[in-house]
């Protein structure tokens, strides 16, 4: 007699996301112990033995919550019984700018990315298909552009650092029952029933109503909705990235005449691309700070600049787009 349903299913998502990785690569599962995160890592120790790979697990303790330190030895204790090696915990100091949620996933990335140096491995998280309609409603929500709304890409770089999602496609439900098959018993983040969290608001009355209002399958709707997009979202970027090879000068100024030439699709992406290159944070460089970039270059009356995040400040001068950061002259008026 064959595996559970639901472990076969979490399982061939982990064997195929194992066979997209080089031949021997280690992996780290990135398990909080929840039970997206927990199925992820039993497939995992299961699965990678048999690709001739060797599998290890990281949980990170924010300690934003009493017991935090608990509940990670706790996690630790269950990656170590499954079978995966090394497994640990790292602690981190969730402070910066763009509040709790975004200083704690900075954090957690920062050490992840440390745990995989070390180890010379992939990284696999635990996202579900859930996860992939919430964000997509997210990005709906806050008038994101195609990029946003492609949601959560499957697999992604953090420099030398590959991060995949084998479960992106299965829903929330699919890794519960395999937890439960497993004998496993998930950790319940107490801040996913927090309702002062947007997300956890979204999940609990938006998603029920909407499948109340329109039947079910809206999640898988929602998620298919962000595939076709990274499509179209990843051929405007490769537009975007030749395209602003073309317009770059060797001063590094764009030119705001071949700027002006370009699609709007294309000509924002260059945009948004040449200011998070000069220090704009990705994270907090908004819509609304990429279309006041491009009344620089479509709708120029002698704007005097533009002020973005991370201090920097975008100003036409001559006939040229420049990137600044800090004070800029007195002059700096343009022309």
């Amino acid at each position: 007699m064959g595996p559970d349903p639901a472990v076969a299913a979490v399982r061939v998502a982990v064997r195929r996301a194992l066979g997209e990785l080089p031949a021997g690569m280690p992996v780290l599962v990135a398990c909080s112990g929840g039970a997206d995160s927990l199925a992820l890592a039993a497939a995992t120790a299961f699965e990678a033995p048999r690709a001739g790979r060797r599998a290890g697990g990281v949980t990170v303790d924010h300690r934003l919550q009493e017991g935090s330190g608990h509940v990670a030895q706790t996690v630790v204790r269950a990656m170590r019984e499954l079978g995966l090696d090394p497994a640990e915990s790292v602690a981190v100091t969730v402070t910066g700018p763009g509040g709790p949620e975004n200083a704690a996933r900075r954090a957690r990335y920062a050490a992840l990315d440390e745990a995989a140096r070390r180890a010379g491995a992939a990284v696999l998280l635990g996202h579900t298909l859930d996860d992939q309609a919430e964000t997509v409603l997210l990005g709906l929500a806050r008038g994101s552009g195609a990029r946003s709304l492609a949601g959560m890409p499957p697999r992604f770089q953090r420099g030398e650092i590959c991060y995949m999602r084998p479960l992106l496609g299965l829903e929330r439900a699919i890794t519960r029952r395999a937890c439960r098959a497993m004998g496993l018993t998930p950790w319940d983040d107490p801040h996913n029933e927090d309702p002062a969290y947007t997300r956890v608001r979204l999940r609990r009355e938006v998603m029920p109503a909407l499948e109340k209002a329109l039947g079910p399958g809206v999640a898988a709707a929602l998620a298919r909705t962000a595939r076709l997009l990274r499509d179209d979202a990843e051929a405007l970027d490769a537009l975007a990235e030749r395209a602003r090879s073309e317009v770059t000068g060797d001063d590094g100024a764009l030119d705001a005449a071949a700027l002006g030439e370009l699609p709007r699709a294309v000509r924002t992406r260059v945009l948004r691309g040449a200011a998070v290159e000069a220090g704009s944070p990705a994270g907090t460089l908004a819509a609304v700070h990429v279309e006041e970039l491009d009344r620089l270059i479509t709708d120029w009356r002698g704007q005097r600049h533009v002020d973005l995040p991370g201090g920097v400040r975008a100003l036409r001068r001559y006939g040229k787009l420049l990137f600044r950061r800090g004070e800029i002259a007195a002059d700096g008026r343009g022309r």
